[in-house]
Order: structure tokens, then C-alpha cells, then sequence
């Protein structure tokens, strides 16, 4: 399991993530792009969880972004269906792979600038094997996954201060699981107003 961090303020968005990929049949670890933009619309969406499922969905989410009447309210209010209904296929796919179900969860962040609300907005989204529909869950200043190594420190926008706090995050993770699962470099998309930037952070 990976690092997810969103910043959210009515005029900025930032989505932080690292890149460490790791192949659920043989082991082998890379790097991950786990976060991508729709940038026509000034979005981004991102994961902390399963790579093939995120992709997947990530596909969807720009195929829908072609359609004359998008708007991203309406995927956001939709993306928990969709997670739902492509869920049991990866399931199956998962099965013959012969990965434990227990592996199977994701977390997905859909945020951007809303021209109908004149503000950024973020939705996250939650799925795992248990058999419950995907939770979705508006966001109002933001998120840490996971949140436990930065208790008590404050938020921030400072380049410094969210690499520190992806160390301590890859850290956590790492200790915990007593392997590596978190790691690789740290990768921060920032969006504004008909602006989107991705930056590296360095190595966590």
C-alpha cells in the first residue's frame, strides 16, 4: 500500500504520491505513474491501491471526458457506481492470478476546478473485497493516506514539508508491513486555475 495525500483550498488542488510499483505475481518492484490528469478539464485522478484497477478507471474517466456534455460533478457523482461495476472483474481477474482477495483494495482521488462552483473540489473513493459498495466521501480540506505518522503536523503547501511528511508516510508503511511498499520518488500535482503541474519531490 502506497502514500496518498491531497491539500484542497477553494482556488488550489495538490495530490502527492509515490511511484513505487510492485508486481502482485512476481514480486518485482518499478516506478508507478499514480496519478494522471485530464487536463481539457483541468482534473486529476489518483490512487493508492491496485495499478491495473486504477488504470482501468483512469480509462473510463477520459473516455467520458470526450463527451460534449461532461462535466466533472457528474463524474464524480457517478465514478463510486462505476468503481462498483468494474470491480468484480478485476476480482476474477485477481482470483486466477492467484492474488489473496484480503490484497484487493483501492483508494481513488478525483479532484479539480469546478467552473460551476468557481472553487477546486475533490471526491475520494474507497473499495476493497468485503463485498460493500465503494465509499465516497466529498472532500473539504483534504486527506492523508495514511494518516497515523502525520498526526498532530500541520498541513502544507511547502515543497520541504511534503517530502518530510512522504518519508515519514514510507516509513510507516514500510515498518508495518516489514517490507518495502511505499517508496520510489515522490511525485506532487498541483492544479490552479487553467494551470496543471507535476513535479518530483526527490526519493522518499
Amino acid at each position: 500500500m502506497s502514500i496518498l495525500n491531497v491539500l484542497l483550498r477553494p482556488d488550489k488542488l495538490l495530490v502527492a504520491v509515490d511511484t513505487l510499483a510492485q508486481d502482485a505475481q512476481t514480486g518485482q518492484q518499478s516506478q508507478g505513474a499514480k496519478l494522471l490528469l485530464i487536463p481539457q478539464h483541468n482534473l486529476v485522478l489518483a490512487c493508492r491501491g491496485s495499478a491495473q484497477f486504477f488504470l482501468r478507471i483512469y480509462e473510463l474517466c477520459l473516455q467520458a471526458s470526450f463527451r460534449a456534455d461532461f462535466t466533472m460533478e457528474q463524474l464524480m457523482a457517478e465514478l463510486g457506481l462505476v468503481i462498483d461495476k468494474v470491480w468484480p472483474a478485476y476480482v476474477e481477474a485477481a482470483d486466477r492470478a492467484g492474488i489473496p482477495r484480503s490484497d484487493l483494495h483501492t483508494e481513488l482521488v478525483l479532484g479539480g476546478w469546478s467552473p460551476r462552483n468557481g472553487r477546486m473540489m475533490a471526491t475520494a473513493y474507497a473499495k476493497d473485497a468485503g463485498g460493500r459498495g465503494a465509499v465516497v466521501q466529498v472532500l473539504e480540506g483534504g486527506l492523508a493516506s495514511p494518516g497515523e505518522p502525520l498526526r498532530g503536523r500541520p498541513d502544507s503547501f511547502d515543497a520541504v514539508a511534503l517530502a518530510e511528511a512522504g518519508r515519514l508516510q514510507a516509513a510507516y508503511l514500510n515498518d508495518k508491513a516489514r517490507r518495502t511498499v511505499a517508496g520510489g520518488r515522490l511525485l506532487v500535482a498541483k492544479l490552479s486555475i487553467g494551470l496543471a503541474t507535476v513535479e518530483d519531490l526527490g526519493p522518499l
